[in-house]
């Protein structure tokens, strides 16, 4: 698979304080990143370093096939890393113009990315009347003029109300589908979970974990059990070695696997030792979940 961005042993320091610490991950063609951890955590410095905004301290990245350098290669990225700037009393349409001409490509593509992000039929409005969400959509828009094959963003949806969090992702996932690079920075677990194929967590400077969403954890997921004999059906599950951490809170079991076993075949199982459950529901860890499970065990 073709490598958008390639990471190795990045360090950025800010004095005594480490921003980003021996950071290494890669970036290939056709998924979607997320960058996650909380604030202060070396997302936006990273992402600063990658399109040479901020001078790294140690280590080196490389885009594409490594050769090109590195201002070649940003023309073919698109980037929103600050809030949108445009000026407020041209509109759309004569913003993105604008922008055209600052990044020397066609404006052919003006229409076509106003329709990408739901703006058309406001591309005569002034930027000055639009919303915090319209404007984030129009820096998307601004961001695509020249498709690039990579779009990076950062907390692409920092204070927007509902809808807009949910336009934003609507519009990310559309993107990815044409076959866009996306990666993104986010303290917001709920969106890489929606919005993320792959991600990278980052905790002080430090990586966590990188990988697939969907592979955060080997987690076998966890039964939720209840029983007129909760007793012996905690005994039960403490001497099956498919079990692990036991819970009971409020009369609800909860058994957490270390091997795949499914509903229909504990059932079974359960009754054959003569215990019979009133409530069997089978659930996968939430990347919620995993994630805390992944920082609890995290040097401070």
């Amino acid at each position: 698979m073709d490598h958008i961005l390639t990471v190795q042993n990045l360090t950025k320091k800010f004095g005594y304080l480490t921003a980003v610490k021996d950071l290494s991950f890669t970036i290939e063609k056709g998924n979607v990143y997320g960058i996650l951890g909380p604030n202060g955590s070396g997302k936006s410095t990273t992402l600063g370093i990658v399109l040479n905004v901020v001078n790294k301290t140690n280590g080196e990245f490389s885009w594409f096939d490594g050769t090109t350098s590195t201002h070649e290669a940003l023309k073919k990225v698109g980037a929103i890393i600050e809030r949108p700037n445009f000026y407020p009393y041209m509109t759309a349409l004569q913003n993105l113009k604008l922008v055209c001409k600052i990044k020397d490509v066609s404006e052919d593509k003006i229409e076509e990315k106003l329709e990408l992000v739901g703006l058309l039929d406001r591309k005569n409005s002034k930027f000055r009347t639009y919303s915090l969400g319209m404007k984030q959509r129009l820096a998307i828009a601004s961001a695509l003029l020249n498709d690039p094959e990579i779009l990076i963003l950062d907390e692409p949806t920092n204070g927007l109300d509902p809808q807009g969090i949910h336009q934003i992702r609507e519009i990310i996932k559309t993107i990815a589908a044409k076959g866009t690079t996306i990666l993104l920075a986010s303290h917001l677990l709920d969106e890489v979970e929606k919005v993320c194929t792959h991600v990278v967590i980052l905790r002080k400077g430090v990586k966590l974990y990188s990988g697939r969403v969907d592979s955060l954890k080997t987690s076998f997921g966890f039964f939720e059990l209840k029983s007129s004999n909760i007793a012996a059906l905690q005994s039960f599950l403490k001497t099956n070695e498919q079990f692990g951490d036991l819970k009971l809170e409020n009369g609800l079991l909860t058994a957490f696997l270390t091997a795949e076993l499914d509903a229909q075949t504990l059932n079974k199982l359960l009754f054959e030792n003569g215990i019979i459950v009133s409530h069997l529901v089978k659930r996968k860890e939430s990347l919620e979940e995993q994630f805390l499970e992944l920082t609890k065990n995290a040097k401070a």
